[in-house]
């Protein structure tokens, strides 16, 4: 009998050895057209499987992720993971730098693990315009069941994805870009696709239950406009940015910039009737305004009227309330470990690169510049021209310089795959310094960076004495105000190629973009993983035999 139950007991553990790996999730998404009215008016927009903002991805740390992936547009069409680390795994990052696109008709399976992020995400195209007309929808990691989060399991977990609105096509956005002119302002503002118009008719988006707690994870997942959210009657404490706990401060209005994600905790403490979530447009000559109601359960009585003044006015505001960020550094979660150390202000600095925005006309057309490249994507993507090891047939290392240096008389734009050589695991400052009189964001694939600074002018190495190295909150987005200048430190740890690129469409389209190439000294599978058999080929890579794969 002791031999039969210690055979058994083997045999469970060798069970749970050989089927030790972290769970799967897996979707298939069917991409299409489908007529719908964000604005009340009818028109063409992005849908998978068949729904407007797409399906929701809800998974816990470390799953992995299958999505399988179905074009059925007539245009070439790429999903990124906005704020997904991708850890070793470029390969899956979806955008033209990383992946040849998938082509009308087929499909393509993203495979990815989540690692040890949790919080608040979302995906959306890469490819041409779609971001402006859909195909985006929200991730949410949770926490593991044995890591606890710095506040109480709320009685629900709501998604608000807010976003300005264009009524034209994609095609035809797309087509005023190509022939050299602007998009223009947007048409409006939807949040979850729809727009409310803050006069009582619209149904409920959400409903809660008098005297709980809920989670509202607000991304804005706009192409050109920063949006400011309020909840009437209702105080929001901040609990969480980009994956990363915050100190929990209470707020009235929050601004929420260009791909930026954040959570907050609302109770359901007011008086049991209708209220207006409010999204509002920031930094535009006009406000443009939506609503989506939350109802309270068994209440009674519509929302109050919108007031003249549902947003605060100028920059200056927005940059007091960045100053109030802080990362909570008592969380047991969702805190990234630069070097091994939470102490970030104590890692030596080994490379700053400065990066300058500017813009001008090349051949009659707008281009958007970093230290004079103005991107553009190449038939070969870049990771795969690396791959192949025909990187000097598709681009050149070095065109954009750690330094901007102003041309001497006319504004000088190279046009041209902006590729930037960095050392792998090297601690480095990137500088991003707008000389635009716009607000800007920026985002980085492959990487939450800590957001030390952010201030008007232009940056000198003397402002380092203000950065916040104690406490800063790790993220992956980043605004500039106008004429002004954003400084953040990274560790590279993650070998690949990732994207650096500007959240406004139109000038990420125009050029505002480059690529970070983090080589690690030896190819090997214990810093990067192959390229997926799956793969899709494509460029001058399409017959070439494969290459030998990495080996630990």
């Amino acid at each position: 009998m002791n031999k039969q139950i210690i055979s058994f007991v083997l045999l469970l553990l060798f069970s749970c050895l050989v089927h030790g790996e972290d769970p799967y999730l897996t979707f298939e998404w069917k991409v299409t057209y489908g007529t719908i009215s964000p604005l009340g008016i009818p028109q063409q927009v992005i849908l998978i499987n068949g729904q407007f903002p797409g399906p929701k991805i809800n998974c816990t740390s470390n799953n992995n992720i299958v999505v399988n992936v179905i074009n059925q547009l007539d245009e070439p069409f790429l999903i990124t993971w906005k704020g997904i680390q991708q850890r070793k795994n470029s390969w899956q990052d979806g955008t033209l730098g990383t992946n040849c696109p998938i082509p009308p008709g087929k499909n393509f399976t993203y495979h990815f693990q989540v690692k040890d992020q949790i919080g608040s995400y979302y995906y959306h195209p890469t490819t041409a315009l779609h971001r402006a007309v859909g195909g985006y929808g929200p991730i949410t990691i949770y926490s593991r069941a044995l890591i606890p989060v710095p506040f109480d399991t709320p009685a629900d977990d709501f998604t608000v994805l807010v976003s300005d609105w264009y009524s034209k096509s994609h095609k035809a956005l797309k087509d005023l870009l190509d022939t050299g002119r602007s998009l223009g302002s947007p048409d409006g503002i939807v949040i979850n696709g729809k727009s409310g118009k803050g006069d009582g008719k619209d149904e409920a988006m959400f409903t809660m239950v008098k005297d709980k707690t809920y989670r509202f994870r607000f991304c804005n997942v706009g192409t050109k406009d920063t949006i400011n959210v309020r909840i009437q009657g209702h105080t929001m404490k901040l609990v969480e940015m980009e994956g990363s706990h915050t100190v929990q401060n209470l707020y009235e209005l929050l601004d929420i910039h260009l791909g930026q994600c954040l959570s907050v905790l609302i109770t359901a403490n007011q008086n049991p009737k209708d209220y207006f979530i409010v999204a509002t447009s920031r930094f535009t000559k006009e406000s443009r305004v939506a609503t989506a109601t939350l109802h309270y359960a068994n209440g009674k009585g519509g929302a109050a009227p919108l007031g003249k003044k549902e947003a605060p006015e100028g920059w200056e505001w927005s940059l007091n309330q960045f100053n109030s960020f802080r990362w909570n550094l008592t969380a047991s979660s969702a805190r990234p470990n630069p070097q091994g150390s939470y102490h970030y202000g104590q890692i030596n600095i080994t490379r700053t690169i400065r990066l300058v925005s500017t813009n001008g006309v090349v051949n009659g057309k707008q281009r958007y510049a970093i230290n004079g490249v103005s991107h553009t994507d190449p038939e070969t993507p870049i990771k795969l021209a690396q791959y192949y090891g025909v990187a000097d047939k598709v681009f050149k290392y070095g065109l954009c310089k750690d330094e901007y240096i102003p041309p001497s008389g006319n504004e000088v734009i190279t046009i041209a795959p902006n590729v930037v050589n960095v050392t792998y695991r090297n601690f480095v400052e990137i500088i991003l310094e707008n000389h635009e009189e716009s607000v800007q964001s920026w985002h980085l694939d492959g990487f939450n960076f800590f957001a030390v600074a952010i201030a008007p002018g232009r940056w000198k190495p003397e402002m380092r004495q203000n950065y916040n190295l104690l406490d800063a909150v790790s993220r992956s987005t980043i605004q500039v105000y106008p004429n002004s200048w954003a400084a953040i430190i990274t560790t590279l740890d993650n070998a690949g190629l990732w994207n650096l690129r500007s959240n406004a469409l139109e000038k990420q389209y125009l050029g505002h973009q480059l690529y970070f190439s983090v080589n690690a000294p030896n190819t090997s599978l214990k810093d990067e993983y192959n390229m997926p058999d799956n793969d899709i080929l494509c460029g001058i890579i399409k017959d070439l035999p494969h290459p030998k794969p990495y080996s630990i």
